[in-house]
Parts: structure tokens; sequence; C-alpha cells
């Protein structure tokens, strides 16, 4: 009893204190109440420049319940709905320079287009539509843009680029000993090189070609221009706003205060997307369809109660597919990827999941965000269909591996290293020495069968020849639309797509509601709590307490009026650092 007594003083100090922070933030009442009535009339509202995430920002308050932006499958799930909404009158974005790949950017568009095409106005509002191309790529979809006249247009183009670290390795007398295969495996390069490869600068100016034409045809369709005016107008921007309103880019000059009135002088309100998305119920009679996210670095394990912290857990995804599987509701899998790679062991484990989901009689779909290549393709490859946006950075089937050698280095600080082994090749991933030659011949013997077994299982899965999957292998990175082109990816699109694919293979009809359902569930604030108190995480009383509860099956039932008030109810198969912009 002493034990209970302490943990329940524990929980209230922790609710109290807890309710102190989102009073003070002025956000309990977001987490606690009932969402209010929507307006009969309303607007829908998308701040982009708060972040677009392929999942919840991770982090206390997320695990809580409180959005930090949006997720890309609600807003296109948000505004497919909205589209059918005979209370929903339109859409106005405010976009200045959002964090965004080129492929979100793209779903994002696609998601506006098919909203306008129910016959409602779109307006995309900007004080600057700054940073990239991409913000006005984006702005382009709507249909209006709104310009602050003090705003410019800095529609300049595509560059992509990365560190070379070699010459700073020099100076500081550290060598370089990697390994890839093969020559366009070029992450090895920022250590090994002062410049691009031949074989580097063609598949990065393949990629920023891809996304000039796709960009600039689009801009141009949207726009009603020809493609040879959108191109000259990339070379002269940044386009100040008369400029631009000039060259027909924008629609009107005005401040946010004038759209604002513009977009609610017959009574309209502005409603947030997020709380629309909130209030917005599925249709009772829709199919359930499991959605796992794979996104971030693939690794073995790593995963955590506050989300995927940037990790691509292969221990996560396979119980998500283990759980999908057993669910007899799930009539088929979406699998969304967002990943440059990671841990080959991982890659290939999370692989043999989706196998195995296909075995057991579900299908799966793969929809690639804006990266899903190296082990993010090795994770897909296994699927029945493989959606990508056009713009999505994919393919990269190779593998390096190698290590820095800081001998000369540690001598030019005076330090000294000394060692004992048993075993020849003990030392192998030392920093403090050279790969021997029977290193050496291990780390090749190792490149040679991790290639081996990835372009082995992407011929027979994409149903390829061996000679034709030397083409496209070798490391080589595609963009989607060329990846479609030579059958690495099936079809090109996002999410929408991935539901046509998941309604043809699971025989469902064209136009029948699903409802898609996160795998594995989002952890409730007093899990989190008790991942914390095992990992070491929470004061060691608490901590204690907490896990001693657990142990006995009391913590849930002293626990569940808090979460009720908290949530309610509502190695090295990867891309190397490229900063594509």
């Amino acid at each position: 009893m002493r034990l209970l007594g302490r943990v329940v003083l524990w929980m209230f100090a922790v609710i109290g204190a807890f309710t102190f922070l989102m009073g003070g933030l002025g956000i309990w009442g977001a987490i606690h109440a009932r969402p209010a009535p929507l307006p009969k009339k309303i607007v829908l509202s998308l701040d982009v420049d708060k972040g677009i995430r392929e999942i919840d920002a991770t982090g206390p308050l997320a695990a809580f319940g409180v959005r930090q932006g949006y997720q890309v499958e609600d807003v296109v799930e948000a505004l497919d709905k909205a589209a059918r909404d005979p209370n929903v009158a339109g859409l106005v974005a405010r976009i200045d320079a959002p964090a965004l790949g080129m492929a979100r950017t793209q779903e994002l568009r696609d998601a506006v287009a098919a909203f306008g095409r129910a016959g409602k106005p779109t307006y995309a509002y900007s004080t600057g539509l700054d940073g990239t191309s991409l913000p006005y790529y984006l702005a382009s979809s709507f249909g209006q843009i709104w310009l602050q006249p003090s705003g410019d247009v800095a529609l300049t183009g595509f560059m992509a680029q990365s560190p070379l670290l070699k010459g700073a390795l020099d100076l500081l007398d550290i060598k370089a000993e990697f390994g890839a295969r093969h020559e366009y495996k070029s992450a090895v390069e920022m250590f090994s090189q002062t410049r691009f490869t031949k074989e580097n600068r063609e598949t990065l100016q393949l990629l920023i070609d891809s996304w000039t034409r796709q960009a600039v045809d689009g801009i141009a369709a949207d726009r009603h221009l020809d493609p040879q005016q959108v191109r000259g107008l990339i070379d002269q921007a940044p386009l100040m706003a008369d400029e631009a309103k000039q060259a027909k880019l924008v629609d009107r000059l005005a401040y946010w205060d004038e759209l604002e009135k513009h977009l609610t002088e017959d009574g309209a309100k502005i409603v947030d997307l997020n709380r629309y998305a909130a209030t917005a119920k599925n249709e009772p009679t829709a199919v359930k369809v499991a959605l796992i996210y794979g996104i971030g670095t693939v690794q073995q394990g790593g995963n955590d109660g506050f989300g995927d912290n940037g990790q691509m857990s292969a221990d996560r995804i396979g119980q998500a597919f283990r759980d999908a599987v057993r669910d007899g509701g799930v009539k088929a899998i979406v699998f969304r990827i967002d990943s440059p790679g990671g841990s080959y062991p991982a890659s290939d484990a999370i692989w043999r999941e989706v196998g195995n989901a296909r075995a057991a009689g579900k299908p799966v779909v793969v929809s690639m965000g804006d990266v899903a290549a190296s082990g993010g393709y090795f994770a897909a490859m296994a699927a029945d269909r493989i959606v990508a946006e056009p713009g999505t950075i994919t393919g990269s089937i190779g593998v390096f591996s190698g290590k820095l050698v800081l001998t000369d280095f540690w001598k030019r600080l005076g330090v000294t290293w000394d060692e004992v082994h048993q075993g020849r090749n003990a030392g192998m991933w030392s920093a403090n020495a050279a790969f021997t030659p029977s290193e050496w011949d291990r780390l090749n013997s190792l490149l040679d069968h991790i290639y081996a077994d990835f372009t082995a299982k992407a011929e027979q899965n994409r149903n390829l020849k061996p000679d034709d999957m030397d083409k496209l292998a070798r490391g080589r990175i595609w963009p989607g639309a060329e990846a479609k082109q030579v059958g690495l990816v099936d079809v090109n699109g996002g999410y929408a797509e991935a539901l046509v694919q998941v309604r043809q293979l699971a025989k469902l009809p064209s136009q029948m509601p699903v409802r898609l359902v996160e795998f594995p569930r989002r952890k409730p604030p007093v899990e989190v709590l008790m991942d914390m108190a095992r990992s070491g995480r929470l004061p060691g009383a608490l901590a204690a307490d907490l896990v001693a509860l657990d142990r006995i099956g009391k913590l849930a039932d002293l626990a569940a009026p808090a979460a009720d008030l908290l949530v309610g109810e509502n190695d090295a198969l990867r891309l190397p650092p490229i900063d594509v912009k």
C-alpha cells in the first residue's frame, strides 16, 4: 500500500505539472476538450510553413497528442473529404519558405489539384516565395496566387551539392579506407574525392534535369505559360513582386488582411485543416487498410515511446506487419517509406516481413516519399506494387563500407595507443590501424556478398534480367519518373494512387471507402512513461515504483483516468549526404 500511495502521489504530481505546463502554453484545452462544432460554411486553411511531415514530430508534446504542423496523409485525406463536403467553400494556404522535398511537394500539388477539380476555389498566399523553387512550384497548383507587394519569387531552379572532405582529412593526416559496389555508390566520395567523379556527376545531373523538367512542365500547365517561357523566368529569378505579376506568375499583389476579407465576405469562416481533419469521420462501411511507416535511417532497433526519432526500426516495422497480418479486418497494407537507407541486415529483415505479409494473403503497396533509396529501396522491393512520385529519389542499389584511419592524426597530437588481441582480424574495425591485406579481402568479400544478395532479390522482385539489373544498379540513384520507365517502380503518384492500387489488389470497388489505420498503434502517455521508466529516463524512485506496479498489473487501472484526461479518444545501404536545393 505504501508503494501504491507513493505512485499515486507521483502520478498526481506528473499530471499536475503537465496541467500547469499546458495551461501556461495555452494548449491544455486542445488536448483535453472535445472538438467544437464546425461552422456551416468554411474555408480550409493550411499553413505550409508550420511543416508538412510524414509523421508527427517527436517529443513529449507529440506523445500527449499536441500537433506540430501537419501530416502528409492527413492533408491528402482531409482534402479528399473536403472536396465532397458541401460545407467546405474553398482552400487557402500560406506558403513562404517551407521545408519540403520534391516528392512531398508533388503529393501536396496532386491533393490541391484534386480538390480544385471539385469546383472549389483555391488560394495560395505568400509574403515572399523564398528559399528554393519548390515553394512556387507548390503555389502554382492553386487557382490563384496572392503575393504581398514587398515579396519576391525565388524561382531560381535546382542545385545538388555535397561536402567533400578529403582536403580537410589530408590536412589532419586522416586516411579514408572505403570500398563500394559500384562506381555510382558515391557516399564514399565524401572522404576520398575533392571533386565529383564522372559517375556521381552523371547521376546527380539526371536528378536535377528530371526535377527541372517536372517543375517547368507543372508550372507551365498551371499558369498557362509556355515551358520555354518558364525556363526563361527561372534564369531571371529571383523576381520582385511587380515583375512576378507582370510575368503572370502571380495573380494579385495584396496583404493577408485583404485576402482574408475576400474569403470571408460571404460569411464563411476560416478553419485550420487539422481541426477539420479531427472532426471528419470515416464512413462506417470503410475497408480497413493498415498503414505502416518506415521513416528515417534503417536500423534493427531504436524505437522510442515518443516516436521514431529519425530511425526506421526493423523491430517495430516487423511487429507492425505481423500485427496487420493477424488482424482479420485488415484487407491490405500501405507501407509508406521515406528513408535514405542504413543497415543491410535490418533492411533485409523488413524485406522478409513484406514478403511474409504477401504470402499470408495481405497485399502490400509501397508508397514512397521524398526518398526511398538503397536500404529504403531494399525494404520496398518485395511489395506487390511500388508507387513513387516523379520526384522521389530511389534506387541506389549498392553498398559501401570502410573506416577512417587516425594513426597519423594521433601522432600529430602526441597520443599513443596500445592493445592486445586474439584473432587475426580482431582489430579490423579499429580506427587506429589501416586494413591489413587479410582484413581488406574480408571487407571486399562482404561487399560482394551483400551486393549479390541485393541485386538477386531485386531481379526476382522486379522481374528483371541480370544484364538489365546490372545497368540499373551499381549504386545509381533514379528520380521516380525515370525509375518507372526502367521498371524499379510501378506507377507514379502518392497516397491517392497507392489506394487505387490497394483497391485493385484487394479486388475492391473503385469507389469503396478505405480507412487507413496506423500500425503499430501510437502509445498512450502512460505507456510512454513506462518505457521511460524501464530505460532509466525517469527519476530513480518513480521509475522503480512504476516498474514494480507494472509487474503486478496495477498501473493500467491506476492511470486510466489520467490517460483519458490527457488524450481523450481522439551497414551501409544508404545515400551520401547530398544537399539538394
